[in-house]
């Protein structure tokens, strides 16, 4: 391979959970790269193809998966180049940078996981132990645990303290096979903070090749000196946060956790109608505890989704249908916290799409591993790995708004894509979800990682 040295990213290999020693250096696309192109030869099943012009997949559009059998997949520079079955290939052609051989692979887009909190100071294992013995998220979060935790110690931490741990966990989710991540503030819960950790997300944009994407949540926790008058802390969010995040261009969207002890529909309404004047589009934390209302203000408002919807019924559902707002459950979180898990079957039967993504995060979902967010999709929810695919590829682009570069397999589109190891088929991919089944990682065409 030839790259512009000069231009050079090197993601650091240590990780917090241990270290990723399987990482390649990966190199922005903001840099001119030297021309290249990697045909991928001797593809078992090259799946979720022919997207193009699909936003997402309903109801039961969700149980078909595109794909090619003993397929080849040409990548060239940044981009995906052409793909068809090995009797479609040019032999002809030789004016490749690299041959890869993938007998026995299964070939698929990287996932796109449409939701975490990927930037935080520490670790909360102590409150894990507090959730073993029997304390309600809720009861944690009312005596000052929980999301006032991280916010209490993100004070302590430099800019450049929390990018380069964010750093060391973006590389452990490639490893994986993360393409592309939703990245939400949050931990701050003041003006000044908020804007830290918004510009740490902006380092991670321009030092990471991921696709990243940046969602302020201010409105993510009430502080204890602002319990008995909630309304001006939702005033500091509006006329505070929002005009200096807007100003500096730190947001993609905006984020409102609108559930049972946390934000009111009202809460929620006054700030995205506040946001909505800065051009940012609303995704909407929603019926975690409760029927909060999050889920139809969400659609008020055109949230691009709606996330968690542990209590989703007929009129959550029916305000859904049609609306264009992804509905994304967040399995790590359900499991982890031992909650009940949201109606998925059911949202599919009655037509809807539904997206999975891992909430990474230090309190209720320690884990951004999609392959196992992918499992729990078929072991949890009872999707079939077709569903389970669609779920966390397609439909989670859609959810971070990428729809149009990542997602799939389709010409034109970033060339980010995970190779399998040698395996029976897809439905290994949900059914063995205690192994990485990644070989290798393609982030915009470049090798990313490559597992033994």
């Amino acid at each position: 391979m030839i790259y512009d040295e000069s231009q050079s990213t090197v993601l650091s290999s240590d990780n917090y959970f241990g270290v990723v020693k399987n990482l390649i250096p990966l190199y922005p696309t903001k840099s001119r790269l030297l021309t290249m192109a990697i045909l991928i030869k001797n593809i078992k099943q090259l799946i979720q193809v022919n997207r193009k012009g699909k936003k997402f997949v309903s109801g039961l559009e969700m149980a078909e998966l595109p794909s090619v059998q003993n397929a080849f997949l040409v990548l060239k520079d940044d981009e995906i180049d052409s793909f068809g079955s090995m009797a479609e290939l040019d032999t002809a052609v030789t004016e490749y940078s690299e041959v890869v051989d993938a007998e026995g692979c299964i070939v698929m887009p990287a996932f796109c996981d449409s939701h975490t909190h990927l930037v935080f100071p520490a670790s909360r294992e102590l409150e894990y132990v507090d959730k073993i013995k029997g304390l309600s998220y809720e009861a944690i979060a009312a005596r000052g645990g929980g999301i006032l935790n991280s916010a209490k110690a993100i004070r302590e931490l430099s800019e450049d303290q929390l990018f380069e741990d964010a750093m060391q966990r973006l590389n452990l989710i490639t490893s994986y096979g993360t393409g592309a991540v939703e990245i939400k503030s949050g931990y701050g819960l003041t003006t000044e903070l908020e804007v830290k950790m918004l510009r740490v997300i902006r380092r991670l944009k321009e030092n990471s090749a991921l696709t990243i994407r940046a969602n302020f949540l201010g409105a993510h926790s009430i502080p204890l000196e602002y319990r008995d008058r909630q309304h001006a802390y939702v005033d500091i969010v509006i006329h505070e946060m929002l005009p200096r995040i807007a100003n500096e261009n730190l947001a993609d969207f905006v984020d409102v956790f609108c559930d049972k002890g946390f934000f009111t529909v009202e809460d929620t309404e006054r700030i995205l109608e506040a946001a909505a004047r800065y051009g940012l589009r609303p995704k909407i934390h929603a019926n975690e505890l409760d029927y909060s209302g999050g889920i139809q203000i969400g659609v008020k408002y055109g949230a691009l989704s709606v996330d968690h919807l542990e209590f989703t019924g007929d009129k959550e559902i029916e305000a859904l249908r049609n609306s264009g707002t992804m509905p994304t459950i967040l399995p790590g979180a359900a499991f982890f916290l031992g909650m009940r898990y949201a109606p998925a079957r059911r949202m599919i039967e009655n037509g809807l799409p539904v997206a999975m993504a891992s909430d990474f995060n230090p309190g209720s979902s320690p884990s951004g591993n999609m392959q196992l967010i992918l499992s729990m999709a078929s072991i949890l929810y009872r999707l079939t790995p077709e569903e389970a695919i669609n779920a966390t590829t397609l439909n989670t682009a859609y959810a971070m708004g990428v729809e149009d570069i990542l997602g799939s397999i389709d010409t034109g589109k970033k060339a980010n894509i995970i190779l399998t190891k040698p395996i029976s088929g897809i439905e290994y991919l949900p059914y063995a979800y205690g192994d990485n089944k990644v070989w290798k990682v393609f982030i915009n065409g470049r090798l990313a990682v490559e597992n033994n």
